[in-house]
């Protein structure tokens, strides 16, 4: 499927926020995805994840989430200096300000007519939590969170006391939580918390571990599984054809997910 690109500003509680836009060039009406990324932001590896997804039929927005740290349409480098900015960014921004973020972008696939109003997100490390706390809102039916980071330690947001776990509750959509076990940022004991919590709330959720490191989906640098890769998109794409482009209700009977 071919796709077109644009970009858009949205207006947050934290001021503009500068967005990419991918979606289908063909006309007609698509579900929406929002995709969070990484700590630095809209990279090249996040570009072409969202093209892939939007390229299976789906309208595609990526924030930069640290919109009020750096200029627009600056992502940060793969480098030490780009890790310590991003790690300090993400516990100096405001908790809300990350909702708000996600906010602007759900009413704003809402308002486009060639959106047909079904969604989800996606995310990647801290984007990964991202999708989690986006999944919070009632209209996304399908979240997908790779490897999300400081969920277990309560570690975003000013204060670094997060209430995600608190508020898993309110994730009525279906997860796909995927994690890797050599992943030093989400150790085991921090996986079971997430686990236990979700199967504690009798949440509708599928859950993946590889053997494989922290970011083994980003397409640049020696961590890159490009099988593993491959598995988890597809993946990806079942969970949100079956939601967003199928429609299907929800399950009669809550509390059943699939550990692998």
């Amino acid at each position: 499927m071919v796709i077109k690109e644009s970009l858009v500003d949205l207006s947050t509680a934290a001021g503009m926020m500068r967005a990419q836009v991918f979606r289908p060039a063909a006309p007609g009406k698509y579900p929406g995805l929002v995709l969070f990324s990484e700590i630095f932001q809209i990279t090249g590896p996040i570009q072409r994840s969202a093209r892939f997804m939007a390229g299976h039929g789906y309208i595609v927005v990526v924030p930069e989430i640290f919109h009020e740290f750096e200029p627009m349409d600056t992502p940060l480098p793969y480098t030490q200096e780009g890790t310590d900015k991003g790690n300090r960014y993400k516990i100096e921004k405001e908790l809300g300000s990350y909702d708000s973020d996600a906010r602007a972008a759900i009413d704003y696939l809402t308002a486009l007519p060639e959106c047909t109003g079904r969604l989800g997100c996606i995310g990647f490390c801290i984007g990964g939590h991202l999708s989690f706390r986006c999944a919070m809102n009632p209209e996304i039916l399908a979240a997908v969170c790779f490897y999300a980071t400081d969920i277990h330690k309560r570690g975003l947001g000013q204060g670094m006391q997060d209430n995600s776990l608190d508020r898993a509750n309110e994730i009525k959509g279906e997860l796909l939580m995927i994690w890797g076990r050599q992943d030093p940022h989400v150790p085991q004991a921090g996986r079971d918390m997430i686990y236990r919590r979700l199967i504690d709330l009798g949440s509708n959720f599928t859950w993946h571990e590889f053997n494989a490191e922290h970011a083994f989906m980003r397409d640049e640098g020696y961590r890159f599984n490009p099988a593993l890769a491959q598995i988890c998109y597809a993946m990806s794409y079942e969970l949100f054809y079956r939601k967003l482009h199928l429609s299907e209700p929800a399950p009669a009977a809550r509390g059943t997910e699939s550990r692998h």
